[in-house]
């Protein structure tokens, strides 16, 4: 199973109030296509498409800080349009509306006034990889393609966002377990690694069909 990943970009929110149903929401953009991040030892970019009809968002929810202990502030089932957080794949990567009950829950309350007053501005995303491809393989800074996102569990506000190209503005860096190796990290490396030898076989092959050829 793909390990889950965690990404937080900067980008703008913007906190809406309508004011004939004083309903109050939270709209941005969750994933921004195309941008090149430094993360680490390697460059990663998420590809245009990279979320499609085919990517699981049945059961989605909204946090804060990951906290999944917490009441989710919205929640899409099914990505309907009963539900209270909407999440819409677009050319330029997935805009997400989340409605928030400020009347009944002190804790969007308080976000809906931290996004207002620009104190909150970024979001970070949870979610599997079922492709992705590597450049550069062989450099010191490999770049890695996220062409297709399976998954996205949840989605949250955050106070400390990473990235510079997401608009509430969402890539925080994994962190190692302590005293171990981050096995995310690791998972990634031994991807870069078997895409290695995948390419070398691939052009062993290559190279024996052009010696029958001749």
């Amino acid at each position: 199973m793909p390990e889950r990943e965690i990404r937080a970009m900067q980008f703008e929110v913007r906190a809406e109030e309508n004011q004939q149903t004083h309903k109050r929401s939270l709209v941005g953009m969750a994933i921004v296509y195309g941008q090149v991040i430094q993360y680490g030892w390697r460059r990663e970019v998420i590809d245009a498409g990279a979320v499609d009809a085919k990517t699981d968002l049945k059961d989605v929810r909204f946090l804060i800080g990951h906290n999944t202990s917490m009441v989710p502030l919205a929640r899409s089932r099914n990505n309907n349009a009963n539900s209270t957080m909407q999440l819409k794949p677009v050319e330029t990567g997935m805009e997400i509306r989340v409605d928030l009950d400020t009347e009944n829950n002190q804790d969007a309350r308080t976000l809906y006034s931290a996004v207002q007053r620009g104190d909150i501005t970024g979001m970070s995303f949870m979610f599997t990889v079922d492709k992705s491809i590597w450049e550069e393989e062989d450099s010191d800074n490999p770049l890695r393609r996220i062409a297709h996102i399976d998954k996205i569990f949840e989605v949250s506000a955050v106070a400390f966002p990473a990235y510079d190209e997401t608009t509430l503005q969402a890539a925080s860096k994994d962190s190692a377990p302590e005293g171990g190796a981050n096995p995310l990290e690791s998972a990634l490396r031994r991807e870069l690694q078997e895409f290695r030898e995948r390419k070398k076989n691939d052009e062993r092959r290559m190279a024996a069909l052009a010696t029958l050829k001749k």
